[in-house]
């Protein structure tokens, strides 16, 4: 039997490979364990998981919801930067690790325990995200990750493991599910079995929180957003706390086929891995924060911004939430939303979204300079000298290159 782990706690869900790895840790390193499940709005019933952790003999149990602080001081923060991971992810199971991380390393600290634990395995993001949350929060925890360290690395093994020791398995869990889930707020995602081959299309059956874009209404819907300081705050009007915003925004997407993504993705750990993800509401909320940044950002914010986000989607999908760089770059971007103030209208229709309206009472936009007619503000003879200047290394290495030839010419004549 392990030693030196008296308490430890454990990000529980309650599935499976939890419940084992609940029991797993009483058994091999004879600890209390402590239960935290999260409820991020994954969209299940989670007291169940407090039957079932009562029933194993877990200690202590915390069931919490988040949901409020997940949108508030994770997602819209990631948003503000419009965040995506390799050009189309919007990183929903990455931006919730951090979260988890930080209250199971919090309950340790409350419950006086030694270590943590985890269900991610050896392969994939999950265990470098979770792991490196909890060093930058607590440099002393222990950090137990079961998948690295026993032998039940089937789901045969697992299932005989929970049999022998009379631990309940879903009905649907004795068989080989067809893939793997994640889900909270933000979204939902999909891997594994079933999706492995990357040229077969995923079963329509699978998704959850949209139809299928041929099967959305036949009539365009339409949304306004209101923003304030870079983060939304209204839906039609009507004001809402981030958490119901971001629910109001999934039903709207939702419903019209918007959100769905097929990704070939490249794993921190060094493998190409695919997910299918369904994010309706964080679409939405991508296309309207950008719509309201074209009216209020400066051409030379709003490019910067650009440069630093596929970095900043990095730290975010690798795990380095809790880092110096990202409060840096937090910093930054958050800097760039002060005048980001005010309303985008968008137009949903069968899996696509169009921005189609933008104001903001601080819009950088002006009708004067932009109009075709005329106008007593811009003389267009001032546009020569400036093409000129910005023309003038490009003549010179053109005449430059005319006089090496010329010179060559001659040599050689």
């Amino acid at each position: 039997m392990k030693n030196a782990v008296k308490r430890v706690v454990l990000a529980y869900s309650g599935g499976l490979d939890t419940s084992v790895i609940l029991r797993w840790l009483q058994d091999n390193y004879g600890c209390e364990v402590v239960t935290f499940t999260a409820d991020l709005g994954q969209g299940e019933e989670l007291e169940p998981a407090r039957a079932k952790a009562e029933m194993m003999g877990a200690t202590q149990i915390f069931i919490e919801d988040l949901r409020e602080e997940f949108v508030r001081d994770y997602v819209f923060p990631m948003f503000r930067a419009n965040t995506v991971y390799e050009g189309a992810y919007l990183l929903g199971t990455s931006i919730a690790r951090p979260l988890i991380a930080k209250r199971l390393v919090e309950i340790a600290h409350e419950t006086g325990a030694d270590a943590v634990a985890h269900g991610a395995t050896g392969k994939g993001n999950d265990q470098v995200r979770f792991e490196i949350s909890a060093y930058a929060l607590d440099p002393s925890i222990r950090v137990i990750a079961p998948w690295r360290e026993w032998d039940l690395n089937s789901r045969d093994k697992l299932i005989e493991y929970a049999e022998a020791r009379q631990i309940p398995i879903p009905r649907g869990k004795r068989g080989e599910p067809p893939y793997s889930t994640d889900a909270n707020l933000l979204h939902i995602s999909y891997e594994g079995k079933a999706l492995e081959d990357p040229w077969v299309e995923p079963d329509e059956e699978m998704f959850t929180r949209s139809v299928a874009p041929e099967a959305a209404p036949d009539q365009p819907s339409y949304v306004e957003i209101d923003f304030e300081q870079g983060d939304p705050v209204a839906v039609d009007g009507i004001r809402l706390s981030p958490a119901a915003l971001l629910s109001r925004l999934n039903d709207l997407g939702g419903a019209n086929g918007i959100g769905r993504l097929d990704l070939l993705e490249n794993r921190f750990v060094g493998m190409k891995s695919r997910g299918v993800y369904e994010t309706p509401g964080g679409t939405l909320l991508l296309a309207a924060h950008r719509a309201i940044e074209s009216v209020t950002l400066d051409r030379g914010a709003a490019h910067l911004k650009d440069e630093l986000m596929p970095r900043y989607a990095e730290l975010i999908y690798n795990g380095f939430w809790f880092t110096p760089e990202r409060e840096m770059l937090q910093a930054a971007i958050d800097k760039s939303q002060h005048n980001v103030t005010g309303t985008v209208r968008l137009k949903l229709f069968k899996g696509s979204v169009q921005v189609v309206g933008r104001k903001s009472p601080f819009t950088l936009y002006s009708h004067e300079y932009a109009t075709f007619e005329a106008d007593t503000v811009y003389d267009q003879r001032d546009a020569e000298g400036f093409i000129k200047l910005n023309a003038l290394r490009l003549r010179i290495k053109g005449l430059s290159g005319r006089l090496a030839a010329k010179n060559e010419e001659q040599r050689q004549g």
